[in-house]
């Protein structure tokens, strides 16, 4: 598998801020070598010092300046110097700059340059040299924007992101794999952006936000030989990354005049949590949000635009590594009571004819299934392009099914077993065996009110009634169901009918 060079550089730019802040042991020559062993991640040429200076119980290093350039950007921290100190008690203090910058290069020649800032940094390390904790925590921590320069021209402006309050832990053990956990909080985090646009008088970009009670965690295995240009083989290696955050609650604005278009707006959303996990066996992952809003007005619009909705969730499961025994997989959706302003609605029912209850789809898929290769691995890439299908489907299983619209319901579940030993039957695809029930209430009220409306002929109307009548039953007033079977001879049944 290849992957793209912003996850490349994202992971680099992490282990610079991150990974190189966080290694230490019992005494102060131990703290230092060790962390000149994680920066050996950034390559032979990554890490330049000024001078080391031993006083008593203190270490300093200074001008230190670590380089990561992986041939699409290139990142110069300048981190000027550090001081390791022994507590007398087992433990070691690590005091850094309060300040210095960070500078990113293209192949074109443009830099932009960045201000890391700390204010109140506490961090403490304890543990032994197999196995090291540090304990972090800072008023603020924050990354600005200092300027531009492509060419001959110069852009400034304000962008920060300033994490307050920030407190946790982060610990490293292990050699050939490193092992990596943290387990931060941040009481806020503030968004600022505002610029004016170089050559164009009066126009501007500015925004902000704010995000409430964040909690980060996550535990991560790094191959110490990983090289980072080139990260396609890192899984099959051994890298392996499980984690996640939660949020209280968010909320931004902006504004923004540029080319002749002005916009303004703001969104917010409720309690946030996402989940990830993801090795050479295996892929999670799973969004939640609640109580999401998005308000915005535009030159190019007619009115206002008001979007909410109540839940919004994402998650997905599958195996990737080969396996003898099926493993779980899976698939949900969740688009809980969304709702739009009325001068929406009038766009397409100005005389108000459907109803406009909020509208909900939620749609859950689980199965199991082998994973015939290990997809992760860029070796094995050749024989997954050439096989017709890189998984076994055992089972799947439609959990839940709920589609509420304009006073029409459908809902439906189902689930199905597939004999891998029959291909015959249903030309190359495993032989189903199971049910599946869908039941919709409301659809001839719809379909009047489309008509109504004039969306949609009489004539069309009265086709799609007859298709329904072929393959669903009344069971009550506008409600529907239609029953999909598929025996163990191969037979499909529609409503007790046979199809085939």
């Amino acid at each position: 598998m290849t992957y793209s060079t912003p996850l490349r550089s994202a992971v680099c730019i992490a282990a610079l801020f991150v990974g190189g802040t966080a290694q230490a042991d019992v005494t102060a020559a131990q703290v230092w070598d060790h962390w000149k062993t994680q920066m050996g991640l950034y390559g032979e040429d990554g890490i330049s010092i000024g001078s080391e200076e031993v006083d008593g119980d203190t270490l300093t290093v200074s001008d230190l300046k670590a380089t990561i350039d992986d041939g699409d950007i290139k990142v110069e921290a300048s981190m000027g110097d550090l001081v390791f100190t022994e507590q007398g008690d087992g433990t070691v203090s690590v005091t850094m700059a309060e300040s210095y910058p960070v500078i990113l290069t293209n192949p074109d020649g443009g830099v932009i340059t960045l201000d890391v800032t700390q204010s109140g940094m506490s961090m403490i390390v304890s543990g032994d040299p197999d196995a090291m904790n540090y304990e972090v925590s800072a008023d603020s921590y924050g990354i600005a924007f200092r300027d531009m320069v492509d060419g001959d021209v110069t852009v400034t402006g304000d962008a920060e992101l300033v994490a307050n309050d920030f407190s946790g832990q982060y610990t490293a053990s292990g050699e050939d794999l490193r092992d990596l956990s943290y387990d931060l909080k941040i009481a806020s985090l503030d968004i600022l952006v505002d610029f004016e646009i170089p050559g164009a008088a009066g126009e501007y970009v500015t925004g902000s936000g704010k995000l409430e009670n964040m909690a980060m965690q996550a535990d991560m295995t790094i191959p110490a030989d990983l090289d980072f240009e080139n990260p396609d083989d890192a899984f099959s290696k051994g890298m392996s990354m499980k984690g996640g955050y939660t949020i209280d609650s968010a909320a931004y604005v902006f504004d923004f005049n540029a080319d002749g278009d002005q916009a303004s707006g703001s969104a917010s959303n409720g309690a946030t949590v996402l989940d990830f996990n993801i090795d050479i066996s295996e892929i999670a992952y799973s969004v939640e949000a609640s109580d999401m809003s998005i308000n915005l007005t535009a030159s190019e619009m007619p009115f206002p635009v008001e979007i909410g909705l109540a839940k919004y969730g994402v998650a997905v499961e599958a195996p990737v590594g080969k396996t003898e025994e099926p493993e779980d997989f899976g698939m949900k959706i969740d688009l809980v009571d969304l709702t739009v302003n009325d001068m929406i609605w009038d766009l397409f029912d100005a005389g108000q004819v459907l109803p406009r209850d909020p509208a909900t789809f939620q749609f859950d898929v689980s199965g199991k299934a082998k994973a015939l290769f290990d997809l992760m691995d860029p070796d094995q890439a050749s024989e997954i392009a050439q096989s017709d299908m890189p998984f076994e489907l055992e089972s799947l299983s439609l959990n839940d099914l709920r589609l509420a619209v304009a006073g029409a319901l459908v809902t439906g579940s189902g689930e199905f077993t597939f004999d891998n030993s029959d291909l015959e039957t249903f030309d190359g695809m495993p032989r189903p065996e199971g049910e599946a029930v869908v039941e919709v209430n409301g659809l001839n009220a719809l379909l009047d009110n489309l008509v109504a409306m004039g969306l949609v002929p009489e004539d069309q109307i009265m086709g799609g009634r007859m298709m329904m009548g072929m393959f669903a039953r009344s069971v009550g007033d506008d409600q529907l169901e239609s029953k999909l079977e598929v025996n163990g001879e191969g037979h499909v049944l529609v409503n007790g009918q046979r199809m085939r």
